[in-house]
């Protein structure tokens, strides 16, 4: 079942630019100026999305310098894999079994 936290994570993944940054995480850690030359996102833009994705728990930060560096967070996509998941399992059985509400 769906609990709150995986309906927010979701709303905060439905993004399109939040959604294009996980996917560039999820091949390597990369800072502030690598995701802007990446996204073409405008820099006081992406620290907005990266704020949202930080209070999610989606992302860690690691300063470098005058860098932050963002890793994402892998435990929190297979969390919410998982929801999929027992969504999809439970679809599945509801169809094998035919059952629906009646009118």
């Amino acid at each position: 079942m769906m609990t709150s936290v995986d309906t927010e994570l979701m709303r905060v993944l439905a993004d399109p630019l939040r959604l294009q940054i996980v996917n560039l995480l999820a091949h390597e850690t990369l800072c502030t100026t690598h995701l802007v030359a990446e996204t073409g996102a405008k820099q006081t833009n992406l620290s907005n999305h990266m704020k949202v994705l930080k209070e999610a728990g989606v992302v860690d930060t690691e300063p470098c310098g005058r860098f932050i560096y963002y890793r994402l967070k892998p435990e929190v996509i297979d969390a919410l894999a998982g929801s999929f998941a027992e969504l999809a399992t439970t679809a599945r059985q509801t169809v094998e079994t035919g059952r629906k509400r009646a009118c």
